[in-house]
């Protein structure tokens, strides 16, 4: 199927209803990502596919001095380069033209492979290229069965758990993920799938947790909590992940 050209900036841009990042994407997730995939690390080299505007970029920049990010989006691109400098080389491209000089120790895509329309294709060339031989893959999507999605069916906002709403659509969303769809398209990929788990159990939408987080009701520990229950039962956490290593 033929489609119209993407362009990027637009699906980037927050739109009435939804926006792009939530605080609690950068300030409750994106932490507790960087704790589920620490353990995992390898030292050395590191390439963020989807830096966006860097959000997720500083934080990688407390654990890491050799990053490079891939960014498809002009706009983003340029206000991530705003805020970083030259403390990391910043590629605009998309991940099928992009021209990188070798391979890396860490490979890091987060709430990036549902947006890309052929994602198996991608993956094969980030373990065929990209992926250092004893490199780590590090593939972060949000969850199909997630509560608060799963709740928002029953409430008759979504007709089915994968489903690709209209506003999922407008910001670029090309499916949404399961456990073992994801794995199928890594598998598929040549990749080598060492570890799989969930991050932070979530029975709310992004919205609910963004006016939550304004209160005193939620604290740390009940947010620790959600981020251990999630590990318990990665199937209805907000985010599912793999780790992979280079296959054949």
């Amino acid at each position: 199927m033929n489609r119209k050209p993407r362009d990027f900036d637009r699906e980037f841009s927050d739109r009435a209803g939804r926006l792009y990042h939530y605080g609690f994407d950068l300030d409750v997730m994106h932490p507790y990502m960087i704790r589920s995939f620490a353990p995992f690390f390898n030292a050395g080299s590191l390439l963020e596919l989807g830096s966006f505007k860097g959000d997720f970029t500083r934080r990688l920049l407390e654990r890491f001095d050799d990053i490079t990010c891939v960014e498809a989006s002009a706009a983003a691109c340029e206000e991530a380069r705003n805020r970083l400098g030259n403390k990391v080389r910043l590629v605009n491209a998309t991940f099928e033209q992009a021209q990188l000089p070798g391979c890396y120790e860490n490979v890091i895509m987060t709430h990036v492979l549902e947006h890309l329309d052929d994602p198996v294709a991608v993956l094969r060339r980030i373990n065929a290229e990209w992926l250092a031989p004893k490199g780590r893959f590090f593939l972060a999507c949000p969850n199909a069965n997630a509560p608060s999605r799963q709740i928002a069916v029953k409430m008759g906002l979504i007709t089915h758990n994968t489903a690709v709403t209209e506003a999922e659509a407008q910001h670029g969303h090309r499916c949404t993920y399961t456990l073992d769809t994801l794995e199928r398209d890594a598998t598929a990929a040549g990749l080598k799938v060492v570890h799989r788990s969930g991050i932070f159990f979530k029975a709310l939408a992004n919205f609910q947790w963004d006016r939550l987080l304004q209160t005193d009701i939620v604290s740390r520990e009940y947010l620790d909590g959600c981020y251990a229950l999630g590990q318990q039962y990665p199937d209805l956490c907000s985010s599912i992940f793999l780790v992979c290593e280079a296959g054949p």
